[in-house]
């Protein structure tokens, strides 16, 4: 069958169609499609987890898929137990963070009415008045918060259904993969499925241990300050650090306001300085090495990519959009026609040595 060859500006012009066609079914489904790209990552995840049990203990294809899944569930548990435990100690200084508060506030009063002449009694109205709206929005406040925790209680049920249904069916959607697919094509197929299970893999594996070393290190610098709830605010930052861009800030705030609670604003300076420096230390040395060696995309597509998944997905699609802008590198690398579109997702290589020639070569004419 003879292929038919479109100009450049038809084929870059299908490909973007094709991007954004996706990306709105995608918004359109999200309900569907977000929980099931989660449980695809998971399922990538476990999955040699799952082969081991199969083909070594010989459990059932569904025994080894629960028990692969319940491993994980029992590790994120443990996580929210002890974060839930250090919480309800810190729920006992609550006494003290109110006396902190009330004693900023009288500072920062005194304040504005000293530097902008603003009279104590103006500054009251203003506060009661915006009491008076908070406490009128606080029915809409608290459904919303009760529709939000339902929301992620039947995601996260969502998450275990799939993944254990991707674990389980793993072998009839490679099948169909390659069912669509002429035997052209089937060595290019694996490949790319073999490529994007590792990179899945090695950047799942290197976001965790990035996250136990940054959690650690901020243990230790939190234990030499001489603050309370050392591991709660080293778990905090080293979870939160992975929410890329925002988390780092959130896991600031949140230190320096529990620090100030239980301290003194002395001490929560030296805490946000400690999260800076370790932050900065984690993004230039750490994540390129431990984390961006394995996804191979450049800082520009990155952020971009962040920002797209944020807007789609809000902060799931932030967690989302690195390893699916990995697994799009390895397809765009992979078939004929999409290479450019890889070149442009990754990284800046060495110039080959023969478009370095054929550059001396050119600088040679233009010399004589």
């Amino acid at each position: 069958m003879r292929e038919i060859k479109f100009p450049v500006y038809a084929r870059i012009a299908l490909v973007l169609i094709i991007l954004l066609a996706g990306g709105y079914i995608c918004v359109i489904g999200e309900r569907v499609v977000v929980p099931l790209l989660f449980s695809f990552l998971f399922a990538i995840l476990l999955l040699p987890f799952a082969n081991f049990l199969e083909n070594k203990a010989r459990l059932s294809r569904t025994l080894s898929s629960i028990i692969a899944i319940t491993v994980l569930l029992i590790i994120i548990s443990a996580v929210i137990y002890v974060l839930g435990a250090q919480i309800t100690d810190l729920s006992s200084e609550w006494p003290l963070l109110k006396q902190q508060i009330v004693t900023l506030f009288h500072n920062l009063q005194t304040w504005l009415a000293t530097t902008f002449r603003l009279k104590l009694e103006k500054q009251t109205t203003y506060i009661n008045d915006a009491t008076a709206k908070l406490m009128d929005s606080s029915g809409v406040i608290l459904q919303t918060t009760l529709l939000s925790l339902s929301s992620i209680l039947l995601f996260l049920v969502f998450v275990f259904i799939y993944t254990i249904l991707l674990l389980f069916y793993r072998r009839i959607l490679m099948r169909f993969v390659v069912a669509l697919c002429t035997e052209k094509y089937i060595s290019i197929i694996y490949d790319i499925l073999t490529n994007i299970k590792q990179i899945i893999r090695s950047y799942i594996s290197g976001l965790f241990l990035e996250a136990v070393i940054v959690a650690a290190v901020s243990c230790l610098v939190f234990l030499l300050l001489g603050i309370k709830y050392v591991i709660l605010l080293g778990l905090l930052v080293g979870i939160l650090n992975v929410i890329p861009y925002i988390g780092i800030f959130t896991a600031l705030i949140l230190s320096v306001l529990i620090t100030f609670a239980t301290y003194d604003g002395r001490h929560a300076l030296f805490v946000a300085i400690a999260v800076i420096v370790i932050h900065l230390i984690d993004s230039n040395f750490l994540m390129p090495k431990i984390v961006g060696s394995k996804v191979q995309l450049n800082p520009l597509i990155v952020i971009i990519g962040v920002i797209i998944g944020e807007m789609m997905f809000g902060i799931s699609g932030m967690f989302l959009s690195i390893p699916f802008l990995a697994i799009a590198k390895v397809i765009f690398d992979r078939v004929d026609g999409l290479q450019p579109w890889g070149i442009l997702l990754g990284e800046e290589e060495e110039t080959p040595q023969k478009v370095k020639r054929i550059v001396r070569k050119i600088k040679k004419k233009e010399s004589q």
